[in-house]
């Protein structure tokens, strides 16, 4: 090959690399990688930001997994530290909100963990506070009912179920938030219905 052959394919090479370079960057970016790179970058008001966007799905996602708004309120404000603590170890290599949602899942499903492992004394207290002095409300019995049927799923089971049905997760994205494959995610929602299934068959009217 020639000199100005190799000149030609080197050329030839480089301006593909810049094309597609090109090509990337014109792609349209998660404007909260945007924020979270800015904050990485020292801007504290890209990371107030990310709190307003985001505060209210993790508490929402942290209430339906502890159950109690003061307990979910404290493990809103230890994921949203986790991410401030996290901000230099940061690359953007997936949807913020998939990043997010994995430390969310696993901050969540520890924190359920010491609560199982201190709940002998709970449960006495919550079984004599169980009274209704307004009478009972059947869709108030039925939500509780149903509550309590995904409370009592496995781990796993449970945050995947939450992730689908109250936060409309792909399970891709379910995938990638508790880094499990997405053959693992459908056989857990599988096994989750199978379970929910059993559990409230007396709920669902047989057809007259």
């Amino acid at each position: 090959m020639t000199s100005a052959s190799r000149s030609g394919s080197r050329t030839g090479a480089s301006s593909g690399r810049n094309e597609d370079r090109a090509l990337d960057e014109s792609r349209p970016r998660d404007p909260d990688v945007e924020l979270m790179l800015k904050f990485q970058g020292g801007d504290e008001r890209a990371f107030d930001e990310l709190l307003f966007r985001h505060q209210k799905s993790i508490l929402n996602l942290a209430y339906r997994y502890v159950g109690e708004r003061s307990l979910a309120e404290d493990a809103a404000q230890d994921i949203f530290l986790k991410v401030y603590r996290a901000r230099r170890s940061y690359h953007p290599q997936a949807k913020f909100s998939t990043w997010l949602y994995r430390i969310a899942v696993n901050h969540c499903l520890n924190a359920i963990r010491a609560r199982r492992a201190a709940e002998a004394t709970l449960t006495d207290a919550a079984a004599s506070a169980e009274t209704n002095p307004g009478g009972p409300n059947p869709q108030d019995d039925l939500r509780e009912e149903v509550r309590r049927a995904v409370d009592a799923l496995p781990e796993n089971q449970r945050m995947a179920v939450i992730l689908l049905r109250f936060h409309q997760f792909s399970y891709e994205e379910i995938s990638e938030s508790m880094g499990l494959s997405l053959v693992a995610v459908k056989s857990l929602l599988f096994r989750a219905r199978e379970t929910l299934k059993e559990k409230l068959k007396h709920l669902v009217r047989p057809d007259e």
